[in-house]
């Protein structure tokens, strides 16, 4: 099989500690994190040759950031460097009722600032066959869309696989903006992934049945929005992961996927959360590690359901952990007891 390339901004992000809110905190936990880059390690950790396109900054927190992906077997070739910045989070963890906060500081970040000229597809795509990028990409800067827009149709040109986590995100551009500019971007995805929020907020398209403040959601609404997306754009797959938030500390989390035909939901996992963020990403990364290694829908939705579920038990927004440990969970064994 092919490489898998991920394509998008890598940040620092910072956290401080335990539960405490941004303004108690007198330091700050360090770790690198992307929505892309996220789903990277999570296919190298699955064996995976996975490579990660991006810009940072000619600094040691470029290097440091290159360095936080290399070690876990992630080809950074293409984190190429030039600009002035790397992007900044900071996260706060929710609790109880208190849900967790995210501050952004990466305006004007190396990536943000790049544009088509800046990437030589042809060979970045070398030995590939499966291309990943997330609607955070585009919604940086109108000269990364343009730079996603000339990947995508060298990928369509190289016949290879497309897939795209939608990933709103209101801080970055509004609904209308997203629509326009992924209106123009999606047609090339093979494979969509979205929230039970996604596709509402991207293309208005609502599930029937379903109240996110409540936890109240509907898979056969889910299912309806899925065919709604393939009739749309042309999808080969659409999965939705159904998060069902019964506090900050305590969700229910499923998924669906839809083939064209017929859609799957997976097993339902009550999970406690220890970090959240990332969670998505990493049900994109069980996905289409499934997908490429010949799972049928079922399955491959099964396989991404466990493996986000096992993210969130994880600190930090890399998934640590291996296909042996998601099959265990798949088959059943989600007790938790000690491993001897």
């Amino acid at each position: 099989m092919g490489r898998i390339v991920c394509f998008g901004e890598i940040m620092l992000r910072l956290n401080p500690e335990g539960y405490l809110r941004i303004p108690q905190a007198d330091c700050f936990m360090a770790s690198y994190a992307g929505g892309e880059a996220n789903v990277s390690v999570s296919l190298a950790n699955y064996g995976e040759d996975a490579a990660f396109v991006t810009y940072v900054p000619d600094n040691p927190l470029g290097q440091s950031a290159i360095n936080s992906l290399r070690r876990y077997g992630v080809d950074t070739r293409w984190m190429m460097k030039g600009g002035e910045r790397l992007g900044v989070y900071f996260i706060e963890k929710g609790a109880s009722q208190r849900a967790s906060k995210v501050v952004y500081d990466r305006k004007y970040s190396s990536v943000a600032m790049s544009g088509p000229g800046d990437y030589d597809w042809d060979r970045i795509f070398e030995g590939a066959d499966w291309f990943h990028w997330t609607g955070i990409t585009p919604a940086l800067s109108d000269s990364l869309a343009d730079a996603t827009l000339a990947a995508l149709k060298k990928a369509k040109e190289k016949g290879i696989t497309v897939s795209c986590d939608l990933n709103y995100r209101k801080n970055l551009w509004s609904r209308e903006k997203a629509k326009e500019v992924m209106s123009r971007l999606v047609p090339y995805v093979d494979v969509l992934i979205a929230n039970e929020e996604d596709a509402a907020d991207v293309f208005g398209i609502s599930a029937e049945g379903t109240d996110i403040e409540s936890g109240k959601l509907s898979s056969e609404g889910y299912a309806s929005v899925a065919r709604q997306l393939v009739e749309a754009f042309g999808c080969r797959y659409v999965a939705i992961t159904l998060r069902g938030s019964i506090s900050a500390n305590d969700n229910n989390w499923s998924a669906m996927i839809y083939d064209g035909k017929d859609s799957h939901v997976a097993r339902n996992y009550l999970i406690h959360i220890v970090d959240r963020v990332g969670g998505g990403d990493s049900f994109g990364g069980g996905l289409i590690y499934a997908l490429h290694n010949g799972y049928n829908a079922a399955d491959a939705v099964e396989f991404a359901t466990a493996a986000s579920c096992l993210k969130q038990t994880i600190e930090y927004d890399f998934n640590m952990v291996s296909v042996k440990e998601v099959e265990a969970l798949v088959h059943g064994s989600g007790s938790g007891r000690v491993q001897r």
